[in-house]
């Protein structure tokens, strides 16, 4: 695992989004309201560059399968989510209840992708699969943001 680009770049990301969720938990109003969007647009575009990079390869390993349909199933799960809270009022009770579960699962699933996916995925992988793989996610993130930020929360992408 010469090549660990691809896990400093998920791991920037995946603290770039704990620091956003305990902003958005502190907040209230419209700032609470921008914060959210904020990390939707960035959590929307990490997992799809995310899944285009990394979890593409691994569905093709058969020893990372199952970690990589797992994480991809968890993914829906946070976009479900995300779509759900959008539409919900930042100041109702509804709304914190929704996102206390949201953020519970979302840092679960990193949590476990730091801890369990990433390094299962470092000793299956080559050198030459983690630098294409961290050149492929680092392409498409700026591209994933731009249409994130274009589209609604909970739209289907497909």
């Amino acid at each position: 695992m010469a090549d660990a680009r691809i896990y400093a770049d998920l791991k920037a990301d995946h603290d770039r989004h704990r620091d956003l969720l305990q902003r958005i938990d502190a907040a209230s109003g419209d700032e609470r309201a921008e914060l959210f969007e904020e990390f939707r647009v960035e959590v929307s575009a990490h997992a799809a560059a995310e899944e285009e990079a990394l979890y593409a390869t691994m569905l093709a390993n058969p020893d990372l399968r199952d970690e990589a349909r797992h994480s991809v199933s968890e993914h829906k799960e946070i976009d479900d989510y995300l779509g759900e809270i959008s539409k919900l009022d930042p100041a109702s009770n509804e709304w914190n209840q929704r996102f206390a579960e949201m953020r519970h699962r979302y840092e679960h699933h990193i949590d476990e992708e730091e801890e369990e996916m990433f390094p299962a995925a470092a000793k299956e992988l080559s050198d030459e699969e983690e630098a294409r793989i961290a050149t492929v996610f680092e392409e498409r993130k700026p591209k994933e943001l731009e249409i994130a930020e274009s589209s609604e929360a909970g739209d289907d992408r497909d």
